[in-house]
């Protein structure tokens, strides 16, 4: 068992309890928080001393894994470039956990993280929510599939149509793929639910989740336009989505809170590397929130390391979003809508033992790490 004591506990389900505790079992569960909670056994006691104790923190859109440290081909195993449409392609298939990246989000208190392919195709393959601890993937995994990740705008066009003249050339066509495979997926679900079974397809067998809408499509679409196509396409065949980047979202916060989407707001740090990045803001995760749209905050590492994830949360408080949503936008809001908050997100009984005591507030100051992070009730780091 481990009892941390005496924290200023941000539970993200309720109210903040100072001189609070949280107790984790030998499972790794949380059994109880609260104040006064004592060891019914032998285990292990941290005291926080009155620092801040929240929830690990998620990220909801990254490419932990996939992509190493290593920038060379070999540490990048995130774009399968040989053909635009690959929903086969499964992240859990390419991680390494052994990547030095995973240790550094630790280290800065991110505990869980929804990685998988890029966006270099129009459809690339699911994502898989996996705990940074481990060397095994197989026994890091939160859920898999969790997501199917679809790429609209500057990034298909330019691997395909401008390197090869390949489709995608246009708009047009990474819309007209997608829809192209929506539709094969929903007949070859229809038949095979029928009396006489397809002849198998692993494409479309990869397809049947979305379908049946147990995971989203999950779209990376920075431009105001792409955002609506997006939306256009999952409406038109009844699946999930979650809207990625959404960079120009401050442009349409109002259509966006209409339809009820969540946004994975991000990667806001950085330059403006390419066209459709030219409304990149801090200030779109308030205007979002301001207008009613679910939102979490995500750096899409590597672009932004993972370990910034409360950093950039920081920044959007500077800029205008209230400070416990910020929080909420790093850690249950991403659990909630990746589908793993029963898991991970908040500390509450019955929930996996994730948690950061920080050795100061990450997003009122710079660059501050964990004092201890826990992982399923076992102390993974301490300064």
């Amino acid at each position: 068992m481990l009892l941390i004591k005496n924290g200023y506990i941000k539970t993200m389900a309720g109210e903040d309890i100072v001189g609070g505790s949280v107790l984790i079992g030998d499972d790794g569960k949380i059994t109880a928080v609260g104040k006064e909670l004592e060891l019914s056994g032998e285990g292990e006691i941290i005291d926080a001393e009155g620092r801040l104790v929240t929830p690990g923190c998620v990220e909801a859109h990254c490419h932990i894994g996939v992509h190493n440290s290593s920038m060379r081909w070999e540490g990048a195993d995130y774009n399968e470039k040989s053909d635009p449409v690959t929903p086969h392609m499964r992240a859990i298939d390419g991680i390494n956990p052994i990547d030095e990246t995973f240790s550094e989000a630790l280290r800065y208190g991110v505990t869980s993280a929804c990685t998988g392919p890029g966006s270099t195709n129009v459809v690339g393959g699911t994502f898989a929510a996996i705990k940074l601890v481990g060397k095994r993937v197989d026994d890091m995994v939160i859920k898999a599939p969790v997501a199917m990740k679809v790429a609209f705008g500057e990034n298909p066009k330019g691997a395909y149509g401008q390197a090869s003249h390949k489709a995608p050339v246009t708009r047009m066509a990474t819309a007209a793929l997608l829809r192209e495979l929506l539709f094969k997926a929903r007949n070859y679900l229809e038949a095979k639910e029928g009396e006489k079974a397809p002849t198998f397809d692993i494409k479309l067998e990869a397809m049947i989740p979305v379908m049946r809408k147990e995971i989203p499509l999950k779209a990376h679409a920075h431009r105001a336009d792409d955002i609506f196509t997006a939306i256009r396409i999952a409406k038109e065949f009844d699946v999930d989505l979650t809207l990625d980047h959404c960079t120009d979202g401050a442009l349409i916060a109002e259509d966006l809170a209409k339809e009820g989407y969540p946004a994975f707001v991000g990667p806001s740090f950085g330059s403006k590397g390419k066209i459709e990045l030219q409304n990149k803001s801090f200030d779109t995760p308030a205007a979002l929130y301001r207008a009613g749209v679910p939102i979490s905050i995500i750096t899409d590492a590597p672009v932004t390391p993972l370990e910034r994830l409360p950093l950039c949360a920081g920044y959007a408080v500077s800029a205008g979003l209230p400070y416990e949503e910020a929080w909420r936008a790093i850690t249950i809001n991403p659990a909630k809508q990746t589908g793993i908050g029963d898991r991970v997100g908040s500390l509450e009984v019955g929930k996996d033992g994730d948690l950061v005591i920080w050795e100061g507030d990450p997003l009122k100051a710079i660059n501050i790490p964990a004092y201890v992070t826990v992982v399923d009730g076992k102390v993974v780091y301490h300064a």
